[in-house]
């Protein structure tokens, strides 16, 4: 068979089936009609519908000028907005006046009026959806040379969370007795939650109780030396929120959290075979540098075995991808929020994340600030606590007290502003360890009545607190499974309040 002209294919193939973007022009008109004839109907979508939410343009012309009047105190109808309207638009044989006028005629009630306006909205998010993508689609064919598909994925992440969370009706005003029962939920949870707290309990009940718990929306940079155990204190609190993690599941299927929370760790520096060696150690009391080693008994053996199957479904997910952007980490607690749910971040650590655009790479400082300034916008977006480590630059160890003040903070003037809390760990014993005199001399007995009284012991100095007091909290510390807990009554110390 002789092969099939071209041109022949072309008119053989069925032609293109176009298809017009979801829209309602009956739920739009139902809605203006409704508020031409009683303005109140207005006020039952302004919280949450815009002009632009109508397909029809004409639609949200009448829209805009409607709610213009009703706001400045005067009437919409199709007489009032006939002085603000181009009379010589033709509308399927009628004159816009005309047009009004049977959109009022043939309103009924206002009851509907809501539910008109949901619809009108619902469509216009998923008109939204198809625009987010046919961008991905036209951005993939002709992408910039330095707009890689990572970038582009990380773009369209965004977008799609933004819809995902604009895509409800709520906000507005709200009656004080709504408010009231909102307060007294709040209470409830508190008084339910470990630690009677109205943020999130860190495990630790002194510091809990200088902080509330770790509260929504807080950007907390804790920071330190190197040796200080910042990490470590990153880890156990990661993992008290997570081992206490309750949840329940509402009417519609979706679960939320009562006690505890989901945590996102990005782990940086450490890998996650690391960062579960240290959980293990610290749950086991077996040190880890013993558990990486094997040098362990067979007992030992089968208690780690027993808390590993115990942690199997610990609420924590590692991110162990070093060189991370504050673009990609956004993009990947935002889908880890989506999929699995989100109440804490911790990020180990913040002068290992890098910026986003080329210009802010050149100058470390300027990347510093986009970092924080992202972070904190992050942890406002999600409504999450974000926890950052931090390194504190070298002028600490010059000094004869060696305890961190805010101006350490390395690289940016902006870690201090942008966080809502910035706590220290400070450790006098890792210092007094250094500085060990001759043995047998007068200097050494002296030493080791210093050291005595450090061992074992470490301060978290709360150094800023837009919620509440600075001051200092004593802590122990056990150095060989790296884990910090509440000093025993026998040797606490009051807190340093300012």
């Amino acid at each position: 068979m002789a092969p099939i002209d071209s041109a022949l294919r072309k008119q053989l193939e069925p032609a293109p089936q176009f298809r017009s973007a979801p829209h309602n022009i009956e739920a739009e008109q139902a809605l203006l009609g409704a508020i031409l004839v009683n303005n109140e109907a207005y006020y039952r979508v302004s919280d949450f519908l815009e002009p632009t939410h109508f397909f029809e343009p004409i639609h949200q012309k009448v829209f805009q000028l409607s709610r213009d009047l009703i706001r400045a105190g005067k009437i919409a109808t199709p007489i009032t907005l006939k002085t603000f309207l181009d009379g010589n638009v033709d509308i399927g044989g009628m004159t816009l006046s005309q047009y009004l006028a049977r959109l009022a005629a043939e309103a009924t009630t206002i009851i509907n009026a809501e539910d008109y306006g949901r619809t009108i909205y619902d469509l216009s998010i998923r008109r939204a959806l198809i625009i987010v993508g046919e961008d991905m689609v036209n951005v993939a064919y002709d992408a910039p040379v330095d707009f890689s598909p990572r970038d582009q994925i990380e773009d369209s992440e965004r977008k799609l969370f933004e819809l995902a969370e604009t895509g409800r009706y709520d906000g507005g005003f709200q009656g004080f007795g709504q408010a009231l029962t909102t307060a007294i939920d709040m209470a409830a949870n508190a008084f339910q939650r470990d630690g009677k707290l109205s943020g999130i309990a860190t495990g630790l009940d002194d510091l809990d109780r200088m902080m509330g718990g770790l509260q929504k929306s807080d950007l907390i940079v804790l920071a330190g030396r190197p040796g200080m155990g910042k990490t470590a204190l990153a880890t156990n609190i990661a993992f008290n929120v997570a081992n206490a993690w309750a949840g329940e599941v509402r009417a519609d299927g979706h679960t939320v959290t009562t006690n505890g929370g989901i945590v996102g760790f990005f782990s940086l520096e450490m890998s996650a075979e690391q960062l579960a060696t240290r959980i293990i150690a610290e749950q086991t009391e077996i040190p880890s540098n013993q558990i990486r080693r094997g040098a362990i008994n067979e007992a030992q053996f089968e208690k780690i075995k027993d808390y590993s199957i115990r942690l199997q479904n610990l609420k924590l997910y590692v991110d162990e991808t070093g060189g991370l952007s504050i673009a990609q980490l956004a993009a990947r607690a935002r889908r880890l929020k989506r999929q699995r749910g989100l109440d804490l971040i911790v990020v180990d650590y913040l002068q290992l994340l890098t910026g986003s655009s080329k210009r802010s790479s050149e100058n470390r400082v300027q990347e510093i600030t986009e970092i924080t300034t992202r972070l904190k916008a992050l942890a406002k977006e999600l409504a999450v606590p974000v926890i950052a480590l931090s390194q504190l630059s070298r002028q600490v160890e010059s000094r004869e007290d060696k305890r961190p003040q805010l101006s350490d903070l390395r690289e940016s003037g902006s870690i201090e502003q942008d966080a809502d809390v910035v706590m220290f760990v400070y450790r006098e014993e890792y210092y007094l360890k250094n500085k060990e005199p001759r043995p047998g001399s007068e200097e050494h007995f002296k030493w080791q009545s210093e050291m005595d009284a450090m061992m074992g012991k470490a301060e978290v100095i709360i150094g800023k607190q837009r919620h509440g007091p600075t001051g200092t909290v004593p802590l122990h510390f056990n150095g060989e499974i790296t884990k910090f807990s509440t000093l025993a009554e026998s040797d606490h110390i009051p807190a340093r309040l300012e």
